[in-house]
């Protein structure tokens, strides 16, 4: 082999192999979507709250089904640049008076969640 093949093989194999080396060269920017909710907001919910003062706390649900408006679903969704995505569920449900009644999803209860409010 001459020279020239060498140096055109080199060349041919560091650009291929060299793709992901430049795809992280170029920025991606950072894709955050829904609702953020932070473990501190979660703490302050109480078992028996009603829909208006969860909504107050929270915000707006991502998601009510019209024909399951008792179950409130608050999705946070990002995708980092070059990062795996994280997404985050949290799912409330009330009852027939408008009262919390349990949660479930990636966020733990908070200490007082079983204490109910009056």
């Amino acid at each position: 082999m001459s020279w020239k093949n060498i140096a055109a093989l080199t060349l041919a194999l560091s650009l291929l192999s060299g793709c992901s080396v430049i795809e992280k060269l170029v920025y991606r920017i950072d894709i955050n979507q829904g609702n953020y909710l932070e473990q501190s907001d979660i703490d302050t919910l109480r078992m028996g709250m009603n829909k208006e003062q969860v909504s107050y706390v929270l915000g707006s649900p991502m998601l009510v089904e019209p024909s399951y408006p008792d179950t409130w679903y608050y999705v946070y969704y990002q995708q980092p640049g070059h990062e795996e995505s994280v997404q985050k569920n949290l799912i409330l449900t009330f009852d027939a008076q408008n009262k919390l009644l349990g949660m479930k999803g990636d966020y733990q209860p908070g200490p007082n969640f079983l204490t109910a409010i009056n």
